[in-house]
């Protein structure tokens, strides 16, 4: 019975998902007014902690400003997803959407970029000796 703990906790996660997956389908309006407000939670959250992390000691007068910056854009970003969930789920499609055309293009130039210095690369490995099979 030593497996009995995982498998049960892989089929109740199971039913959960399967259960999630059937309320998205049969709701996806409330459903994606949910899970917008639960980024915004998380985003006050990750804001607040990014910004209580400014206050460490032995960070650099650049983090600190990077870190207040950030935790206040974190923050204000929260705010508004939860203030104007609506929007906030249309905005975070748009920003998604447009996040992955700008990854796409990114990783599509550093491929190319990665390949043709590949071709004039050489390796500073030293090269193995083949062994022969007895």
């Amino acid at each position: 019975m030593h497996c009995a703990g995982p498998v049960f906790g892989h089929l109740l996660l199971g039913l959960v998902d399967l259960a999630a997956g059937v309320i998205a389908l049969a709701w996806p309006g409330p459903t994606a007014l949910v899970l917008v407000l639960i980024v915004g939670i998380w985003a006050v959250i990750a804001g607040l902690v990014e910004f209580s992390a400014a206050f460490a000691s032995g960070v650099s007068a650049w983090t600190w400003a990077i870190l207040i910056l950030g935790g206040l854009i974190t923050i204000a970003l929260g705010v508004v997803l939860c203030a104007r969930p609506g929007i906030g789920a249309i905005t975070l499609a748009l920003l998604f959407g447009l996040f992955n055309l700008i990854a796409g293009i990114w990783m599509l130039a550093q491929g190319i970029e990665l390949r043709r210095t590949g071709k004039t690369m050489h390796s500073v490995r030293p090269a193995q000796p083949e062994t022969q099979a007895a």
